[in-house]
């Protein structure tokens, strides 16, 4: 008698459940993770909030100089998993043929990628949380703009760096590959998207070269949601983040390589 749906949809879940606690618990020591999603977004918020204090944006902003870098800082963790941890994963139990044992299982092999994603996630968000309660209890952060605006651009954000990562461990052939590629996207986009340093102070020409990043339209489109800046500041960002999205995901599941 074979189960029914609703069996396999509970051993599904009670499976998804029990890797993500073993899961989480391996990445928590591996401590890659707690240092640069959670660690170094906090430690760049204190140094801003230290040399810049309450000092505006720039004369006659209404806003501060740290509230306007807070959108940005907010992504240094989903770049840390989306292009740095997952296209490693990916290709580090592709390599070991992890991925393949778990096509003969009862567990697909999208229940560990999915479970890896949501570790990426959480830590996403409760970088999110630890930077909000900074900002907002030393440092006297108030955000203007729309929170449900923000949280929905922060989720698409998240998607189509995590597509990027999923699309690179997926389709680069080994494991040295993968981390090369890795290293050409994240390292240039944590440094010079404005995730570190701020946008706002490098000079003209090297933000219109900035500006072709991926994290740099995402950032754009925090900033904005977050201080309520005009829709013509939001719209181009939104179609550049759900494009990247749409080939990163299409070229993913048209060559992703299992083994």
């Amino acid at each position: 008698m074979k189960p029914s749906n609703t069996t396999r949809t509970h051993h599904k879940s009670k499976a998804f459940q029990t890797m993500l606690k073993t899961e989480c618990k391996l990445s928590i020591r591996g401590m890659d993770m707690v240092i640069f999603a959670l660690c170094l977004p906090a430690l760049i918020l204190v140094l801003l909030g230290i040399i810049y204090g309450n000092k505006p944006a720039y004369d006659g902003s209404s806003y501060t100089f740290l509230e306007q870098s807070f959108g940005a800082l907010c992504t240094i963790s989903i770049c840390a998993g989306g292009v740095m941890g997952l296209p490693l994963l990916v290709s580090d139990y592709r390599h070991k043929k992890i991925l393949k044992r778990f096509q003969v299982t009862p567990a697909s092999p999208l229940l560990i990628l999915a479970v890896h994603v949501a570790i990426y996630a959480l830590y996403a968000i409760l970088s999110l949380i630890s930077l909000t309660l900074i900002g907002v209890l030393f440092f006297g952060c108030r955000f203007p703009g729309s929170l449900p605006g923000f949280l929905v651009s922060y989720l698409l954000v998240m998607l189509s760096m995590f597509s990027i990562g999923i699309m690179v461990g997926g389709l680069a052939p080994d494991l040295k590959t993968a981390s090369i590629l890795a290293s050409v996207l994240y390292f240039p986009m944590l440094i010079f998207s404005g995730a570190t340093l701020p946008y706002e102070v490098m000079p003209q020409p090297l933000q219109k070269a900035v500006s072709l990043l991926p994290l740099t339209q995402g950032i754009k489109l925090l900033k904005a949601t977050s201080l309520g800046l005009p829709m013509t500041n939001i719209l181009p960002p939104v179609l550049i983040m759900l494009l990247l999205t749409a080939v990163c995901i299409t070229l993913s599941l048209k060559f992703f390589r299992w083994e």
